[in-house]
């Protein structure tokens, strides 16, 4: 799929930067040229002699060099690729993307390419949530510019959260999706769920479930990467928003359908949310409180509305409905069921009696009219790039 194209592959700042070669060695491997830049913060943490050791092309670094331009003018050096990656992409690259600077190399050529451009966040946390980088990340989404990652997770400076790059494997595989026809959700609307719901009790009690919205923040992310507008309808979680989604965020399963049904149309909907199946008959308007020597006040539990099987009956359907099965026994049996049950197209199972809710792998199986698909354990990651590519098959 890759032989014979051609990827600039921009090494920035940071310390992840050492996975940039690993990426080189996947995309080598698959046949593809790589032609490296690497700024003067990239040199901080990687050679140039490893860098072209393994790209296997000279490392392209000095704007001002007359060799360089007398041979291959920073113009012609932006053309020539079929894509265009930053990985890993700092917080100063981002910021310098989002406004149009052009101080050296790299960010000269990302002025100057017309080629589809893919970037890979690696940042600190703080800086990751920072009002600037979420606008500067608005900002290039709204131009086009594709995201991968970044990852949840341990991070250089003993910290961990959202900030981590994506890894090479994950990498790779989004620039064989761009580079598949990339945009083949272009102008399509899908709508996602994601993360728990909060049934509340009292003011400070609430009835919940263990899901972080790891993987449906991922099929979100998977499907923008494609093209598609996506909605993203989220419970309350912990984790950063994708880039380049619209997210809508609520507390209860009713506030859920709500936005969902003010959503449609879609052309598909993903309904990866864990949504709590009761909440309490009668909400108190003050806390519980504790009586010694009395029972606890009994709850009374009433159904919540079934946001999949109203969506899948619903009189402006879209056109693929998707469901998640969280099950902890006979997960392929019950999921058969219930894609019958809910009249949704597909449903996608998982066992979740070990570590799948709040982990950062996934084993699933896709059950269709068409029967039953079982996928290895993957990162929801790459989950979550294999259904969106299904999707975007179904949808073609």
């Amino acid at each position: 799929m890759l032989a014979d194209k051609r990827i600039l592959l921009i090494i920035s700042g940071s310390v992840s930067a050492f996975k940039a070669l690993e990426l080189m060695r996947l995309l080598r491997k698959a046949d593809a040229r790589v032609t490296p830049v690497l700024t003067e913060g990239g040199a901080r943490f990687v050679t140039p002699h490893a860098v072209q050791a393994i790209a296997g092309e000279a490392v392209h670094q000095d704007l001002w060099s007359l060799t360089t331009e007398a041979e291959i003018g920073h113009i012609r050096l932006a053309r020539l690729p079929d894509l265009v990656v930053i990985a890993p992409a700092s917080a100063d690259m981002l910021a310098k993307m989002a406004h149009g600077l052009a101080d050296d190399l790299a960010t000269t050529l990302l002025l100057a390419t017309d080629k589809p451009v893919l970037v890979a966040p690696a940042m600190n946390w703080a800086m990751w949530a920072h009002p600037a980088t979420r606008a500067n990340m608005a900002t290039l989404a709204a131009r086009g510019v594709r995201v991968i990652g970044p990852n949840d997770g341990a991070m250089a400076e003993a910290e961990s959260g959202p900030g981590r790059l994506s890894e090479p494997a994950e990498i790779f595989a989004a620039i064989e999706a761009l580079l598949a026809g990339g945009m083949k959700l272009a102008g399509r609307h899908l709508l996602v769920t994601s993360g728990p719901t909060h049934e509340p009790i009292d003011p400070v009690r609430y009835i919940a479930n263990r899901s972080s919205g790891k993987q449906g923040h991922a099929i979100a992310a998977a499907l923008a990467a494609l093209g598609a507008r996506v909605t993203l309808v989220s419970g309350p979680v912990a984790i950063a928003d994708p880039p380049g989604v619209n997210v809508v965020k609520v507390e209860s399963a009713r506030d859920m359908l709500a936005a969902c049904e003010a959503a449609l149309p879609a052309d598909a909907v993903i309904c990866a949310a864990a949504v709590a199946d009761w909440r309490t008959a009668h909400e108190a308007s003050q806390k519980m409180k504790k009586v010694p020597g009395q029972p606890p006040a009994p709850l009374e539990l009433a159904l919540n509305p079934d946001i999949l099987a109203t969506l899948s009956a619903h009189a402006r359907r879209p056109g693929l409905v998707v469901g998640f099965a969280a099950e902890t026994e006979n997960v392929v049996a019950n999921a058969i069921t219930k894609r019958q049950r809910k009249g949704c197209d597909w449903i996608v199972a998982n066992d979740v009696s070990g570590d799948v809710m709040g982990g950062a792998e996934n084993a699933v199986h896709l059950v269709t009219e068409k029967g039953v698909e079982d996928w290895p354990r993957l990162p929801k990651q790459e989950v979550a790039a294999r259904l969106a590519a299904r999707i975007a098959e179904a949808l073609a």
